[in-house]
């Protein structure tokens, strides 16, 4: 009996050393893309900034004398032609001043007038005409001074162009040269963009820029060639980003103020070549950004990468790629080097 059981448990032993290994595990499946494919190995790539149209110069409009608006012909976005009427004050004060002034101006030619007479039949002083010719130059240029004041109540256009904003109101009272009016003139035409903080030191004056409108179809059909012409030095307190304009080439002169714009800068230095990548497929191993280039068997390596800027479109890399590399696009933490995967899929890099 006792060999029976021996037998039995030698059987079960036997039976269970002769089992097979499990399988191993299938590699990892990743999702992959080919840097470059096609025309998107790229020079241009680019950072963009939203912006709008502005007046190369806008010209800020007052009354050269005090008093109560009582008319405002202008609107805001009003086209005007130079000399056009925008704007009256109340003519009341300056009217009797003119007044006075035209007596006082009528009083002193009759004073000269007489004080010539006598003093040509011998009856008074050189020097009392003299004084009385000075009496009556003051007298006409006071009431000259007179009538362009009065001609200051009315508040004209110098120059072609159009209201971009008003300050005043009728009925308010305003000072001499307070601000009613702010014209952009016609003429030169620019982009008004705000440049982040942590990207202003990039740019300088003269930089080249690529400018192009979202209603391109009613203004122009390709995109115009712009540069920097003015950086802020000075941050807006608000929005902590830096007022920079940018100077248009070939640019029509009627532009239409406000309408919307796409400022385009190249990144990097002309020549260098430039490729997009998604986000997802850098890892960071230190300081150092690298990708997962996938080889021919499959196995993963790390490839150390330069990135010129991390934008919303991707990763501008710079260098340690050269196009045409297969590398992980998603999961690049779950990876080791060395390791085999399987592709899932494969896009194309920008």
């Amino acid at each position: 009996m006792k060999k029976l059981v021996a037998l039995a448990v030698l059987t079960l032993f036997l039976a269970a050393c002769s089992e097979a290994p499990p399988p191993p595990a299938a590699p990892k499946l990743v999702r992959t893309l080919k840097v470059g494919a096609g025309d998107t190995a790229t020079d241009g790539a680019q950072r963009s900034y939203s912006g709008e149209v502005r007046a190369r110069i806008e010209t800020t409009l007052g009354f050269r004398v005090a008093g109560k608006i009582v008319e405002r012909r202008a609107e805001l976005g009003q086209a005007v032609k130079a000399g056009q009427v925008l704007a009256r004050l109340d003519p009341t004060d300056a009217g009797l001043q003119l007044t006075q002034a035209e007596a006082q101006r009528a009083l002193a030619a009759a004073d000269v007038a007489r004080y010539r007479d006598l003093k040509a039949k011998n009856y008074i002083s050189a020097s009392a005409l003299d004084a009385r010719e000075t009496a009556f130059k003051a007298a006409a240029a006071q009431a000259a001074l007179a009538k362009n004041q009065a001609a200051y109540t009315t508040l004209l256009a110098d120059r072609n162009g159009v209201i971009g904003q008003v300050l005043a109101e009728p009925g308010q009272v305003v000072s001499v040269g307070q601000a009613v009016f702010r014209l952009a003139p016609d003429g030169e035409r620019e982009i008004a963009i705000a440049l982040p903080e942590n990207e202003v030191t990039s740019f300088k004056l003269g930089q080249a820029a690529e400018v192009s409108f979202w209603a391109a179809g009613g203004v122009t059909g390709k995109p115009l060639v712009g540069r920097v012409r003015e950086i802020s030095p000075v941050a807006d307190p608000v929005t902590r980003t830096y007022a920079a304009r940018v100077s248009l080439k070939d640019a029509d002169p009627l532009l239409p103020l406000g309408m919307s714009a796409t400022v385009r800068f190249p990144s990097g230095a002309p020549g260098t070549k430039r490729l997009t990548v998604p986000l997802t497929a850098i890892f960071q191993k230190g300081n150092q950004p690298a990708v997962w280039k996938v080889g021919a068997d499959g196995t993963v390596t790390l490839q150390p990468v330069s990135v010129a800027a991390y934008t919303d479109g991707g990763a501008v890399v710079t260098g340690g790629l050269a196009g045409g590399e297969q590398i992980v696009a998603a999961g690049v933490n779950l990876l080791t080097a060395g390791e085999k995967v399987r592709v899932a899929a494969q896009a194309t890099s920008k």
